[in-house]
């Protein structure tokens, strides 16, 4: 079964900058997409990037100019930059079986653990 371990959350004033990494088992051999979402307390889970199979990427307007996806080998980053306090959630890797880069939960098969982000205003 696919392993996803995320880090590099944390507190950081607003306008500041982190950089997520997904790790992914180096097992795997089939293609997947990889998406990151995040939770905010009361709210609904929801997708803030995604890059499919084919390396096309998607962006929450949230956050569109502000973060980006990249990856490389079995790594995935979200580097977010002048982040607000609307940022603030936990931050959820996840990834789908030859997936297209769908920004909906519901359509990706593992997830990480979550990793805090916390942006101070």
């Amino acid at each position: 079964e696919m392993q996803l371990v995320e880090s590099g959350g944390g507190l950081v004033q607003t306008g500041g900058s982190l950089r997520l990494s997904c790790a992914a088992s180096e097992e795997i051999s089939w293609p997947y997409a990889i998406g990151w979402f995040r939770q905010a307390p009361g709210k609904e889970r929801e997708g803030v990037s995604t890059i499919s199979i084919h390396g096309n990427t998607w962006y929450a307007d949230s956050v569109k100019g502000r973060f980006t996806i990249s990856s490389a080998a079995y790594t995935t980053y979200l580097q977010m930059n002048s982040l607000k306090p609307e940022d603030t959630a936990v931050y959820y890797c996840a990834a789908a079986r030859y997936g297209l880069g769908s920004s909906s939960p519901d359509h990706y098969d593992y997830w990480g653990q979550g990793t805090q982000v916390t942006v101070s205003s």
